[in-house]
């Protein structure tokens, strides 16, 4: 149950004091969006972390002024691959045999599989892929946040081809793609901190097949 009431804390917090998370549970997150699950395993992402205020502060206007941008304590932007390539999953799959100190013939055969048909997709067929594993592991960051008691924000509202550009992302095969603000709440400044959180019934939400 502790996790069910860290997440009925949580809200989309929309003013924060500029506090910084203690590093430790910042690990923490980190780790969990590591942890998440993604299709193949391929993890098709890398996150920023960013600290620096006055790349914060670069951002924060093609973010529409929010001013969570530069009043968290930390950003994550969540950057999805271009493209699916063979390099890329080889090094993934490779990756796997080396951790695991053996090689699996059914476990090669998935990988020449994906190698006929990823690389092969059009780019943006790829990206929209990629870029759903990324928001598991946001998801999923969201998640750990707020077991840590951190607040966070998820954020679609910016511009993508502008943040690719300031942070170099196109010359790194990665587009942005979602971004979450880490932080602590500035509870006088934010309408939403007091208001009851609003989902759907049980019975509009979820249907049960027997």
């Amino acid at each position: 149950m502790e996790l069910l009431d860290k997440l009925n804390w949580r809200y989309a917090t929309k003013a924060m004091n500029g506090q910084k998370v203690p590093q430790e549970k910042i690990e923490n997150i980190i780790e969990a969006i590591s942890l998440a699950p993604t299709s193949s395993g391929l993890q098709p992402f890398e996150v920023f972390v960013i600290t620096n205020q006055e790349l914060k502060e670069t951002i924060k206007p093609i973010a529409w002024n929010q001013s969570v941008i530069t009043d968290c304590s930390h950003l994550l932007v969540f950057a999805a691959w271009d493209t699916y390539t063979a390099d890329r999953i080889n090094k993934q799959f490779d990756l796997t045999n080396t951790i695991r100190g053996f090689k699996n013939e059914g476990w090669e055969n998935y990988r020449q599989m994906l190698l006929s048909s990823y690389p092969q997709k059009d780019a943006e067929e790829n990206f929209n892929h990629a870029a759903k594993q990324a928001y598991i592991a946001f998801s999923q960051a969201i998640a750990a946040a707020a077991f840590e008691e951190v607040d966070s924000t998820p954020l679609e509202g910016f511009d993508p081809a502008a943040l690719d550009e300031i942070l170099g992302l196109g010359e790194k095969g990665l587009r942005s793609c979602v971004m979450l603000p880490l932080g602590y709440r500035e509870s006088e400044k934010d309408w939403l901190v007091n208001l009851k959180k609003v989902r759907k019934s049980r019975e509009d939400l979820i249907t049960e097949i027997d």
